[in-house]
């Protein structure tokens, strides 16, 4: 293989054919299904696919005996089925999504969630780094892969339309589709991260999450607070008591045993080998308001390893959402009758979810104080993943990869979100190797404002790759 032949067209194709269609896809809200319950209705998901479909369409004209289908299972999101021959043994299975998070708040006045913009090598918008890109990097690693005449596996995408949801449509699709996908030797997921835009990183572990929401109720409708409160307790302190059993308030720390697990020594390991390339980097990035610290003082050499097994491997939770308040503005002098939060929160990779969520209901929805109504509205959750350990021939292309794209080795690190894909597919094939990656390095932001897709560091990703899938059409074992 020729890397400087990969490099050159890697940076014509995105630069003349990708990025002006991946800025086109940024202008259509097709906010995922909990995001958007009339998502059928409003249109915006099918304009998504179609802009998708024809691109690649157009594409797969170069690769003979190809075939894209758009399959839209009954009251589900859509997903784009493409299927590749192969040129070489071997099935790789490689996964997107298309659908978005919501706007959110505080994005930079000359651009916004739906108004792509490209600045200093960055396209700015939702959408484009979580997760677009991902169909056209992989198509384009195969168009480099076809120039050269160099020999793949079958190739099968898989990109979704329900993964910021939970991928609850995705199970269905896979049985649905399980004949025409096969047994895949090596599953290609670009959704996920990297520690910085120097060098490729594999995604080795994935945490789990759990989501619903904790509501108390005290009255039946608000009352004056000067005539009510010191008779009826504090919905919110009620609320905020609760919380207090599964979370200690002062450090951040999880409380209940049930949700923790023993963390592999392969990634303490890995832990450190990340903190000691980034440094400081390690959360320096994170815009903290004023003089804000990280949850982990910095006390030794060890402080950064420790943040990164917190946000990876060691049980976390957030309040991403509250009802029963009106703005400041608006607030008068009245007890409110109830208070609700939305909790989610992350597992480690190996726990059960199933077990983390029995824990919780059991904490949060008995014996409530002064005998208040208390609702825990928890549906199953979304169980982590952790990565098998990898085979010769990939670690050896994993770090070739990096050496061609970016001179510098490969690097490992776990992610503090979730791809629910990734845990379906390791249980649905245990003997299947992995390559999980992606863009969303230092301040890319995706589901917050100002996400952007790093358009240098897409181009080497996408070399990485076509690398990648060279190599496994090489393999030994």
């Amino acid at each position: 293989m020729d890397n400087s032949r990969i490099a050159g067209f890697m940076s014509r194709i995105w630069d003349e054919d990708i990025i002006p269609v991946l800025t086109d896809y940024i202008r259509i809200p097709n906010k995922s299904p909990a995001f958007d319950k009339d998502w059928d209705k409003h249109g915006y998901m099918e304009q998504a696919v179609i802009l998708f479909a024809d691109w690649a369409r157009a594409k797969l004209k170069q690769l003979p005996g190809s075939r894209l289908e758009v399959v839209q299972l009954k009251e589900r999101t859509p997903l784009i089925l493409i299927e590749i021959p192969g040129t070489a043994p071997g099935t790789v299975l490689m996964y997107g999504h298309l659908d978005k998070q919501p706007e959110m708040v505080g994005w930079d006045k000359d651009h916004g969630p739906w108004d792509p913009v490209i600045r200093d090598g960055k396209l700015y918008g939702r959408g484009g780094a979580d997760d677009g890109y991902a169909m056209f990097a992989s198509i384009a690693a195969l168009l480099a892969l076809k120039e050269q005449g160099i020999a793949h596996g079958r190739i099968v995408i898989v990109i979704e339309a329900s993964e910021e949801s939970g991928s609850p449509d995705l199970p269905f699709y896979i049985d649905h589709l399980a004949a025409r996908i096969g047994t895949p030797d090596l599953v290609v997921c670009l959704d996920s991260g990297a520690g910085n835009y120097e060098q490729l990183w594999l995604t080795t572990s994935l945490r789990g999450n759990i989501i619903g929401n904790l509501t108390v109720k005290v009255l039946t409708e608000g009352m004056h607070s000067g005539a009510a409160s010191g008779i009826v307790p504090s919905s919110f302190r009620i609320l905020r008591s609760l919380l207090s059993r599964v979370e200690d308030e002062a450090t951040g720390r999880m409380k209940l045993p049930e949700l923790f697990v023993e963390i592999p020594e392969d990634r303490w390991k890995q832990a450190r080998d990340t903190a000691a390339i980034l440094g400081d980097e390690t959360w320096s990035g994170i815009p903290f308001a004023g003089n804000t610290k990280p949850s982990v003082p910095k006390k030794s050499n060890d402080s950064n390893a420790e943040l990164i097994l917190e946000k990876t491997w060691r049980p976390q939770m957030a309040i991403t959402g509250m009802e029963g308040y009106p703005l400041p503005a608006d607030g008068g002098n009245v007890l409110l009758p109830y208070s609700t939060a939305k909790i989610s929160l992350r597992l480690p990779p190996t726990l059960d979810a199933e077990k983390a969520r029995q824990a919780m209901k059991k904490a949060l929805a008995s014996d409530p104080p002064y005998d208040a109504v208390v609702e825990f509205d928890l549906p199953q959750g979304d169980r982590g993943w952790n990565a098998p350990t990898l085979t010769p021939w990939l670690e050896a292309s994993l770090n070739r990869a990096s050496m061609a794209a970016f001179g510098k080795p490969v690097a490992f690190h776990g992610e503090g979100g979730s791809i629910p894909f990734m845990a379906m597919l390791g249980e649905k094939f245990p003997k299947t190797q992995f390559v999980v990656a992606g863009v969303l390095g230092p301040h890319s932001n995706a589901h917050g404002p100002n996400e952007f897709l790093h358009i240098p560091f897409v181009k080497k990703l996408s070399a990485c790759i076509a690398t990648i899938l060279a190599d496994h059409a090489l393999r030994s074992g």
